[in-house]
């Protein structure tokens, strides 16, 4: 039986998390929501973050979901319980997730201000790795330039040396992406690194945890990677979001604005 699956995020960032998924080739149709009209998020308070996820939780609760990936680690982070105290379904998120895999002694993190402030990955992290270093680096303008319908590849180059260089200092083995849109400028990030350190995608922990609890999903056969039952709904900017789909997915696909506030 087909599978509904939310994920959302304040952007493009969780295109990471729908390729993720998406590459599995499971019989599934998904909903994607991008909260365009307040993103960024990650520079955002802690209470603003919550009450917007209360507007997602409520959104979602109409779409008769078997699951929701909550593909923004700054929402992950702020409000987490939240939104699984407010949706009666399976929630997965990109944080303790990934905080499974993790192998080196010094870890580093890189995520919005937000993310940071909040302390969660730090917190997630030790209690379940023992005997490890956390260090946290926020990267306050990459989603901001990651969302442009133009990248400034130069500008990115330049943030990235400069958000990379104090966890390369503290000897880290490992680099966690703590924001879903960083995997879109990997290339980039991995360039300003030594080669022994190795950067982890949360994306993919995710995907792998969520197929641990429907193991029974059944497998689609096709050729490439496979968007006819994704369905992309923004609240706000739908061209822009529509050129962004094209340009990051490669495809052409509808999308529908909604208000969070008033839409079911």
């Amino acid at each position: 039986m087909t599978k509904r699956i939310g994920i959302f995020d304040s952007g493009i960032g969780g295109f990471t998390v729908l390729k993720s998924l998406i590459e599995r080739q499971l019989d599934i149709e998904v909903y994607y929501l991008a909260d365009l009209a307040r993103n960024p998020y990650g520079e955002k308070s802690h209470e603003e973050i919550r009450s917007i996820a209360l507007e997602i939780c409520r959104w979602f609760s109409e779409k008769n979901l078997n699951a929701l990936l909550i593909a923004c680690n700054t929402t992950n982070s702020c409000a987490l319980e939240l939104v699984r105290n407010n949706l009666n379904l399976p929630c997965f998120d990109l944080i303790n997730s990934v905080s499974e895999i993790v192998s080196s002694e010094n870890i580093g993190v890189l995520a919005t201000s937000a993310t940071i402030r909040s302390s969660f990955y730090r917190k997630v992290l030790e209690s379940k790795n023992k005997g490890i270093n956390v260090f946290e680096q926020s990267c306050p303008k990459f989603v901001y330039e990651i969302e442009k319908m133009q990248i400034d590849k130069k500008k990115i180059d330049r943030l990235a040396e400069i958000y990379l260089r104090p966890l390369i200092k503290e000897n880290v083995g490992e680099i966690i992406l703590g924001c879903s849109h960083y995997p879109l400028i990997v290339d980039i990030l991995q360039s300003k690194i030594p080669k022994s350190i190795k950067i982890i995608d949360p994306s993919k922990s995710i995907i792998d945890n969520f197929l641990k609890s429907f193991s029974d999903l059944k497998k689609i056969s096709h050729k490439k990677t496979y968007y006819e039952n994704v369905e992309f709904f923004v609240t706000a900017k739908s061209d822009e979001f529509s050129m962004k789909v094209k340009n990051w997915l490669e495809i052409n696909k509808k999308i529908t604005l909604v208000n969070l506030r008033t839409d079911t």
